[in-house]
């Protein structure tokens, strides 16, 4: 399904790298799905709203039973945009060998729990319903802005984020108060959970000296996060907050900056909203990026966060966030150029409430309504049969020298072959030599992520993503 063609180019004079973001359709006959996870391996596990859990093969077929069907501890959704249900999912980093995996959802009391399950010891498709362990609650005080994401950090720890507690404008004052759990991400310590002991405190959590706050906050002022994602090349955390009346806002923060303060109620992304009784504006993190309900023309009014692409089939996306709005259906990607966030949005259709990584980091979108899954792709990627992709490319990672095996791609061609760096600047140019076997010294280049592109005189290309150790 094409819908949209962008052309992007860099600051650097040097390349003007071209961009076709498409979605495929890859899985249909979903329920409400509201997030996307894998456990490690090509399976994608689907969470559906009402309370299920399915998994999608690597070939897009949907299996018939549910991994985990918990729908009678889940509150029923009274309308389609319902706020509450099932809604986040995370594996433990060790699921291969502990089956573990945790899930957020708001129960039939219209609260909180977070819970851990088992996998069944016998079959790996299915979980064991009754292994539950509930892990964390806390009361919600209305129905929306509930956040509900999950995820495990590199650190081996389990974040939560949590919604202001609802209604408008964060009545109670939840975001800027560290004495509760909403308006929050949260992280604890899983890994040893008992009946009488669920979880730890990571010792390095911010507020843990503080008598006042609760120790579980990693970060606050936060009005619904709905969605959030770890890097998983920088471990950098990526927030995603709805905003009330006139932004959305996208938070970015490294893996050892705790306590931030991203100022719900007292700003609504970079605007004031609500400053009474607030602390002062240098104390606080405000977002690398925003947009308004109005922006570029489409209307506006709830972000779905996403993933920095870091898959290896689509180049062209190395390094882009993703994400998408609900009202608008737009999905829009930030792009970082000189050190500043640079925003696209493209207009698709369906009601996108959830991003999913596969074990490659190839990236997927799911739409509630439609109940399908899509994946992103490139369709301006070369994937020429000839010449191009008859050239072996070797080692990756490399340390020293890059080498270029032409003995399978025919004829002699004329080549020029450039070397990018991760921001798209040009750091290395050369043209093919007639050697069937053609070495590139990168010693001196730093270690990191690079993209390597092949051109040829008659127009054909291919790009490879490549990394120096």
């Amino acid at each position: 399904m094409k819908t949209i063609t962008t052309f992007l180019c860099c600051i650097s004079i040097s390349i003007c790298f071209s961009q076709d973001l498409e979605l495929d359709l890859f899985a249909t006959g979903l329920d409400q799905p509201v997030n996307i996870k894998h456990a490690g391996d090509d399976r994608l596990f689907v969470v559906e709203q009402d309370g299920r859990i399915r998994i999608v093969n690597s070939d897009g077929t949907v299996e018939s039973t549910p991994f985990l069907d918990i729908d009678g501890r889940v509150r029923n959704l009274a309308f389609i945009g319902d706020e509450r249900g099932l809604l986040g999912l995370a594996f433990h980093p060790d699921y291969a060998s502990n089956g573990y995996f945790f899930v957020n959802y708001i129960n039939n009391s219209g609260n909180t729990v977070v819970s851990r399950f088992s996998r069944n010891m016998t079959n790996p498709s299915l979980a064991d319903p009754n292994s539950e362990l509930i892990i964390l609650t806390y009361n919600q005080p209305f129905t929306n802005h509930n956040g509900g994401d999950l995820a495990f950090g590199a650190d081996g720890y389990l974040y939560i984020s949590s919604g202001d507690g609802g209604s408008g404008g964060d009545p109670q004052n939840n975001a800027q108060n560290l004495g509760n759990l909403l308006g929050k991400i949260l992280r604890i310590d899983v890994n040893n959970s008992t009946v009488s002991n669920p979880y730890d405190i990571p010792s390095d959590n911010p507020f843990v000296s503080n008598g006042a706050a609760s120790d579980e906050i990693w970060a606050y002022g936060l009005r619904n996060p709905w969605k959030f994602s770890f890097d998983r090349l920088t471990n950098d955390i990526w927030i995603a907050d709805v905003g009330q009346n006139a932004f959305e806002e996208i938070n970015l923060a490294g893996p050892t900056e705790a306590g931030l303060n991203y100022g719900w109620r007292c700003y609504e992304a970079n605007d004031i909203f609500n400053n009474s009784g607030c602390p002062a504006s240098s104390t606080l993190t405000f977002p690398v990026s925003e947009y308004s309900h109005s922006f570029d023309g489409e209307f506006k009014c709830s972000i779905t966060g996403g993933y920095r692409y870091r898959g290896t089939t689509y180049p062209n996306f190395e390094g882009l966030y993703f994400f998408a709005d609900y009202c608008s259906e737009e999905i829009g990607f930030l792009r970082n150029e000189s050190g500043s966030w640079n925003m696209t949005l493209e207009g698709f259709s369906g009601d996108w409430v959830a991003f999913g990584e596969d074990v490659n980091g190839e990236l997927y979108v799911s739409s509630l309504s439609g109940g399908n899954i899509f994946r992103l792709t490139d369709a301006l990627l070369s994937v020429d049969e000839n010449a191009l992709n008859t050239i072996n490319i070797y080692p990756n990672p490399a340390k020293d020298i890059l080498y270029l095996d032409f003995s399978g791609s025919g004829s002699a061609v004329s080549t020029e072959i450039s070397i990018f760096d991760i921001q798209g600047k040009k750091v290395r140019s050369l043209t093919s030599t007639n050697e069937t076997v053609q070495n590139i010294a990168i010693s001196d280049l730093k270690s990191g992520f690079y993209l390597l592109k092949i051109e040829t005189n008659d127009g054909r290309q291919r790009t490879e993503k490549f990394v120096i150790n």
